[in-house]
């Protein structure tokens, strides 16, 4: 290992002890108990050593987990709040299958769990919840309307609202999100309008948060200090807290030494006894991708006509986009008709990317966003998502064999662009797996990260096979179990 490899191994190593640093650090003056009243999975944080405070039940949307909201959970907590978060049935942690009135017989289990903790006063309780979670909380509010003194909806879908109830409710939508935007006005209209009167619990306000859409709203600091503000002016709380959660920002810069690391470290494993690299016309290349989305879709079209499509594979959603992956490689592969014979060796680096990228990925994700540790039920589904998505990294790996840094931007934003279209197409053909939508801008980011993979291990067994299991992985630990 030459000198400024070894350099960046050490910035890396030491970029990922800082970044675990600030992330632990936020944490500083809470108590955290995780706990699993009635098998739900929940998580409970508190200033430490504090009394009679207000309590708040958080949350999550469709797809979601306790981790993903625990950006308001660490600024209301450090504000003196102490917040519950737990998993909806099928989500994150929680393998009970969703059911109808699920998501309000598990608020009322997370509604107990918080009267019981020490440093709550169950007298001044309040709700925020995100989209599916939205709807979940304004509902509470309005059954048990003097249960709660305030609700926070984020990204809010549907509720019976009133000028009455629920009380003094703040209502939240990113710009970017148009849908929701014009559905928190109307729920704004049918609750009386915009209102200071939080004695009577007649508050009401439409917050706006700026160039943040349905999932980076969850993380913009506007909508953590919008919903700190309203819970104050609701509760009379005086205490002051300059708190910014930053544990993303550590996120994002742990995930990038990582990929430094294996920058670095690459070069050393790979370099020995390469074998000749596979070379496939970029025509056939080129035409395998731009008619792989359009038999995809095909496919997931006429395997609807036989149930529910959203339910494939054991998932809510992401068995339909594994199977989408699947086709769309098949057909990847079938017009470049070229593919290179597997080794030991190959297969062994392929194992050790995954183990890299996982770790990169989901390690710190585990306690800042995601629910990352698989529960068994989702642990067995790993593997099929893992090997339906194999033949899209496969034609992948294939294609940018030997390319140099121009293609594989090139390659980078031809998969991007195809990805997207293929399924605003699905969404043409299947509008039942509306959720997908929501995800669009997160394949060029992923992607990216793959393609990067790629100029590293040119050998396309070994990209496939450590970059299938990644996203089998992804795959299996964010979507819904389906029942």
């Amino acid at each position: 290992m030459n000198r400024n490899r070894l350099l960046l191994m050490v910035a890396a190593l030491l970029l990922i002890a800082f970044s675990w640093w600030g992330v632990i650090t936020a944490r500083t003056g809470l108590v955290v108990r995780s706990l699993k009243p009635e098998g739900v999975p929940m998580l409970y944080l508190a200033p430490r050593n504090a009394e009679k405070i207000p309590g708040v039940l958080i949350a999550h949307g469709y797809a979601g987990s306790k981790q993903l909201m625990l950006g308001y959970a660490h600024v209301l907590a450090h504000a003196g709040y102490a917040v519950m978060l737990w998993d909806f049935d099928s989500h994150g942690a929680n393998a009970k299958p969703l059911e109808r009135g699920s998501l309000q017989q598990n608020l009322d289990v997370a509604y107990a769990a918080i009267l019981e903790q020490p440093e709550v006063d169950s007298s001044r309780l309040a709700l925020l919840g995100h989209s599916m979670g939205s709807g979940a909380v304004m509902s509470a509010g309005i059954r048990d309307v003097n249960r709660f003194a305030a609700t926070v909806a984020v990204s809010p879908t549907g509720a019976n609202v009133t000028p009455l109830a629920p009380r003094n409710m703040q209502l939240q939508a990113g710009s970017w999100e148009g849908r929701f935007v014009a559905n928190a006005q109307r729920l704004l209209v049918a609750a009386g309008g915009e209102n200071n009167n939080f004695g009577q619990g007649r508050g009401r306000e439409l917050v706006i948060i700026p160039n943040a859409e349905h999932i980076t709203i969850l993380f913009r600091d506007a909508s953590h200090q919008a919903a700190k503000n309203w819970l104050n002016a609701t509760f009379g709380v005086q205490r002051s807290s300059n708190y910014v959660d930053y544990r993303m920002v550590w996120y994002f810069l742990h995930l990038l030494a990582w990929l430094a690391l294996l920058g670095a470290v690459a070069p050393v494993i790979t370099s020995p006894s390469t074998p000749d690299k596979l070379k496939v016309h970029q025509v056939r290349s080129w035409g395998g991708l731009l008619a792989a989305p359009f038999v995809a879709s095909g496919v997931l079209a006429f395997l609807s006509r036989g149930g529910n499509i959203g339910s494939l594979g054991g998932l809510l959603v992401g068995g339909a986009v594994s199977i989408w992956f699947g086709a769309a490689g098949l057909v990847w592969l079938a017009v470049m008709f070229r593919l290179p014979r597997p080794t030991v060796r190959t297969v062994g680096l392929g194992v050790a990317l995954f183990i890299v990228l996982w770790v990169a990925f989901g390690a710190m994700a585990q306690v800042v966003w995601l629910q990352w540790w698989l529960i068994p039920a989702r642990l067995k589904l790993f593997p099929l998502m893992s090997l339906a998505c194999f033949p899209w990294f496969l034609a992948s790996g294939v294609a940018q064999q030997g390319v140099g840094v121009g293609r594989r931007i090139l390659w980078w934003l031809g998969q991007s662009v195809i990805l997207v279209g293929g399924f605003i197409f699905v969404l043409y053909l299947l509008p039942e797996l509306g959720f997908i939508y929501l995800l669009l801008p997160l394949f060029p980011l992923v992607m990216g990260i793959f393609s990067y993979a790629a100029s590293l291990f040119e050998e396309p067994w070994s990209y496939a096979i450590g970059s299938a299991l990644l996203f089998g992985w992804i795959l299996a630990a964010a979507f819904p179990l389906a029942s």
